[in-house]
């Protein structure tokens, strides 16, 4: 009544939102969600360490040298988190993270600020005794009929979620489906996966993500020694 629109229509069977019930369901799950961040940021304002989260094997082998960085008595202590692919965003809006190591495209970058660190060409990750497994380069043409998993498009055949690299990898190695990745996935195979240049791919873009509104001093410092250790890297 305060509102002075209709939010729910029921029937004998039914209650359904209306159109203005749906837009008030929307802001309040927002509203909720910016008041666990700031209840989580409150708690985590006496700390004095980053909290950056990432899905494994998701840092193009950069991580450990950011770190290394981030070891002297001016720079900023950092806590490492893992999560699922996709899970990165919602960490760093409900406050639980301060940074996170995203690739674009394929992540969704609404109310995040981002600083690109690599970015890669793609591979095709195939079973070594695939009868693909041994041509110099492929193109997108080359792996029609096949189960090909994206992190952007997933793959169906798989019949469920596929939260990591590690899983993508033993899905791959069983035969199960073949993959396109980002080239730094190809730094350590075992034997029985092979990676194969796809020639007509879209690069994929390594990038430090957390939201735009932070104002963080320990954040800025982060993100400038992260900046001075990717070129020396790619």
């Amino acid at each position: 009544r305060r509102l002075g629109v209709t939010l729910l229509t029921r029937t004998s069977r039914s209650v359904e939102l209306t159109g203005p019930g749906q837009v008030l369901l929307a802001e309040g799950r927002r509203i909720l969600t910016a008041l666990d961040a700031a209840a989580n940021r409150t708690r985590r304002a006496a700390e004095p360490t980053l909290v950056l989260a990432l899905k494994p094997g998701g840092d193009a082998g950069l991580l450990a040298k950011i770190l290394a960085r981030c070891s002297g008595e001016a720079t900023p202590d950092v806590r490492v988190r893992f999560c699922g692919v996709g899970e990165q965003r919602s960490m760093l809006l409900r406050g639980e993270a301060d940074v996170a190591l995203l690739h674009l495209p394929g992540e969704d970058t609404a109310g995040l600020a981002t600083q690109t660190l690599l970015v890669d060409r793609k591979i095709v990750l195939l079973p070594s005794t695939h009868p693909l497994a041994d041509r110099p380069a492929l193109r997108r043409a080359d792996l029609a009929g096949e189960d090909v998993f994206t992190w952007t498009d997933g793959c169906p055949s798989t019949g469920g979620p596929i939260r990591d690299t590690a899983q993508v990898g033993q899905l791959v190695a069983l035969g199960q489906l073949i993959a396109v990745l980002p080239a730094s996935f190809a730094d350590h195979l075992p034997p029985e996966l092979t990676a194969v240049p796809l020639t007509d791919g879209a690069t994929s873009t390594l990038a430090l993500a957390w939201p735009e509104e932070s104002r963080s001093r320990s954040l800025a410092a982060f993100l400038l020694l992260a900046a001075e250790v990717a070129p020396a890297a790619t």
